[in-house]
């Protein structure tokens, strides 16, 4: 498994690495933010392992930012024992909450958790493609290829898109989309989404009569096939 350790501290750092490592865990570190995000988008972990207090970018927007591409397993470590400071991590996305100083014994119980409630769930890449257009969910721009220009969509094309695309393979019901997307479970009307995934369909498909990756399961929902693996 792939851990990236996000930390400015190098003697945790360097404890975690050789501590985790010794399970047979590949690891990557991270002392800063920024390079945590480039990590985690270039080399995507198994489980990111993050404190709060980092330069460049803490920890919180970190967690935020991870979250808009990927559900992977986000485990705090922090010197803030306060309450509120765990609340907010949980809050933006994190799944557990460790403070420092801690028994490896301990950190190596919530890693096995964590990643056995994740073991069926991959984490969705930050990029993604589908016969020739990138869908890139950390810079929110969508290409064709030989393209210059970026593909436009309006915020709830991106908002559709966006859900199907962090879903692969999954079927994304008319009462999940209405939810996440306008905030209600009323999916009498049904055409309104239609409609916008026609116009996705457009946009994105090579052939929009016959859509290879945003599919529709009759009477249910859509669900996003992109790209086989290489």
């Amino acid at each position: 498994m792939r851990i990236l350790i996000a930390d400015d501290d190098p003697q945790i750092l360097r404890a975690l690495r050789v501590t985790l490592g010794a399970q047979g865990h590949e690891i990557l570190t991270a002392g800063d933010g920024l390079a945590t995000i480039a990590a985690a988008s270039t080399h995507p972990p198994d489980l990111l392992i993050v404190d709060l207090g980092m330069p460049h970018l803490d920890g919180m927007e970190v967690i935020r930012t991870v979250r808009g591409w990927s559900q992977l397993p986000i485990l705090v470590v922090s010197g803030r024992t306060d309450a509120a400071d765990k609340v907010d991590a949980l809050d933006a996305g994190a799944d557990d909450y460790v403070t420092k100083p801690f028994a490896i014994d301990e950190l190596l119980a919530r890693v096995r958790a964590l990643t056995r409630r994740s073991s069926a769930a991959a984490p969705s890449a930050p990029v993604v493609t589908l016969s020739g257009v990138t869908v890139d969910l950390l810079a929110h721009v969508v290409t064709r290829e030989g393209q210059r220009n970026a593909i436009r969509l309006t915020p709830t094309e991106w908002k559709i898109l966006e859900l199907l695309v962090r879903n692969p393979h999954r079927l994304l019901t008319h009462g999940d989309l209405f939810t996440q997307i306008w905030g209600t479970a009323d999916v009498r009307e049904t055409g309104y989404l239609r409609l916008y995934i026609g116009q996705l369909r457009k946009k994105l498909e090579p052939d929009p009569s016959h859509p290879r990756h945003i599919l529709t399961e009759t009477g249910m929902g859509y669900r996003f096939e992109p790209d086989p693996p290489r």
